[in-house]
């Protein structure tokens, strides 16, 4: 029904019937007709009786059908809908016969059609997952809601032995919200699953429907960070920005697999006051698996290491980062590391301790430094008068392209490399203490006190300004 002599002749009837005078009780049975006639013949019915023009369905996979019907329709008028009919991985043999697992593929064998090989640690997904099996065990108000992504988040297992208690709303992440806030209304302890690029879509709900009504909630956000190859589209870049302000709700970001078991079994064993977000990347987890579940202090940060006057407060993937920056480190400058695994709220008592004995910290996080972690932190600092060095490290204002995932953290300075080389800056410019830098920079590792003759710390508040 693109065919353009099938149109011409199609104007020129209805033109003709213009000249009687029953011209619309005629016009309106020819339409009648037609789309009877479509209604036996083609699946599009729904977008003629939304005043589209419907054509096809064609074979998407011919090229020179798809040019001939474009040509065939760009002269004609008024809204038009022209479906084309596809196969998902078509041409490789591999992609056709598993297109669920070729969604969202890294590197693989063209030949084979097998993944490249990974770590032989979990994913982040699949600890979602399982978990989400076990908490479904001990508790009967689990409910695991996701929108179109099953296999995506870890779900799919759950869907298979609780499928009264699994709902896949479509590509709803708003209804998916909507719907999560009823269920908890109601009782119930859902888990919402998405992308954490994704969640924007249910930011309305977030906030109207769940954090003003107090309700125990559970989003669960994959692919938090940077998710390399699949690009700008599906960053999480931005989720503790736009989650920051919200209030009632509590932000919790797991350094590894342990962590994040933990958190989330914490989720089920307390009643919580509000809806909790718990952020995740797309990676294996970066240390092995314990069999027991080990009780996690909610709301607490972590020490991971002894105390210096140089902190980093790291979130999530950073945590490791910071931990093999310190390593690095050790040979010129004291470094602790903090587990900042609460941005909202955060851990006032350790940051004011923080803010007491540090002279330069430095915040890392795989998010946007705009409205992140760093500037919250940079803001106390500020207000509670800090007077030692501070430098917020994160991804900055701009859409990171595509890549694997340590070379884009290289380009935006989030890497190893640069936080050993900002940190060494940093100390360089800010820390002269006493007899000269320790070693290579003179920095003295004793922790001794700056003389009263010496001049204060210059008060300093930025974010990288690399891209």
């Amino acid at each position: 029904m693109a065919d353009e002599k099938f149109n011409r002749l199609r104007n020129e009837i209805w033109e003709l019937t213009g000249r009687f005078k029953r011209r619309d009780e005629i016009r309106a049975t020819i339409s009648h007709i037609e789309t009877s006639l479509k209604g036996f013949l083609v699946p599009g019915m729904l977008f003629q009786n939304l005043g589209f023009r419907y054509f096809g369905p064609i074979d998407g996979h011919d090229l020179p059908l798809v040019v001939k019907t474009l040509q065939s329709l760009k002269n004609l008028g008024g809204p038009i809908m022209l479906h084309l009919a596809t196969k998902k991985g078509k041409g490789y043999d591999p992609a056709e016969g598993d297109p669920t697992s070729y969604h969202g593929i890294g590197k693989f064998d063209k030949v084979t059609g097998k993944p490249a090989k990974k770590s032989g640690r979990p994913s982040y997904t699949k600890v979602f997952g399982d978990t989400m099996l076990e908490l479904a065990a001990r508790d009967k108000r689990v409910i695991a809601i996701t929108a179109a992504m099953a296999t995506g988040t870890g779900l799919d297992k759950f869907a298979q032995e609780y499928p009264d208690r699994f709902y896949d709303v479509g590509i709803a992440e708003g209804h998916a919200g909507c719907f999560a806030g009823g269920l908890a209304a109601e009782g119930a302890r859902p888990y919402m699953a998405v992308y954490s690029t994704f969640m924007q879509r249910a930011y309305d709900q977030i906030i109207h429907d769940i954090a003003l009504q107090k309700l125990p909630v559970v989003f669960c956000m994959d692919r938090a960070g940077l998710v390399g190859e699949d690009g700008p589209t599906h960053h999480g870049a931005f989720d503790l920005s736009f989650l920051g302000p919200v209030p009632n709700l509590e932000v919790a970001v797991p350094k590894d697999g342990n962590e994040l078991r933990s958190m989330l079994h914490y989720t089920i064993e307390h009643e919580l006051p509000g809806p909790v977000a718990i952020r995740y990347p797309r990676a294996s987890v970066p240390t092995e698996m314990t069999e027991a579940v080990v009780p996690i202090e909610w709301g607490k940060w972590e020490l991971c290491s002894p105390e210096a006057e140089v902190v980093i407060l790291a979130t999530g993937t950073m945590v490791m980062t910071a931990l093999e920056a310190r390593k690095r480190l050790a040979t010129t400058v004291d470094v602790a590391v903090v587990n900042a695994r609460f941005i909202r709220p955060p851990d006032l008592e350790k940051l004011e301790r923080i803010r007491n004995s540090a002279r330069l910290i430095v915040t890392l996080e795989e998010n946007v430094l705009r409205g992140g972690f760093g500037q919250a932190v940079g803001a106390y600092l500020l207000d509670h008068g800090y007077k030692g060095a501070f430098k917020a490290m994160g991804i900055p204002d701009r859409f990171v392209t595509h890549g694997d995932h340590q070379s884009l953290l290289r380009e935006i300075g989030l890497d190893v490399e640069s936080v050993v080389s900002s940190i060494e800056s940093l100390a360089k410019q800010h820390l002269k203490l006493e007899g000269g830098f320790l070693q290579k920079l003179g920095f003295r590792r004793n922790g001794a006190q700056r003389k009263k003759s010496e001049p204060d710390l210059s008060r300093m508040v930025e974010a990288d300004d690399k891209g």
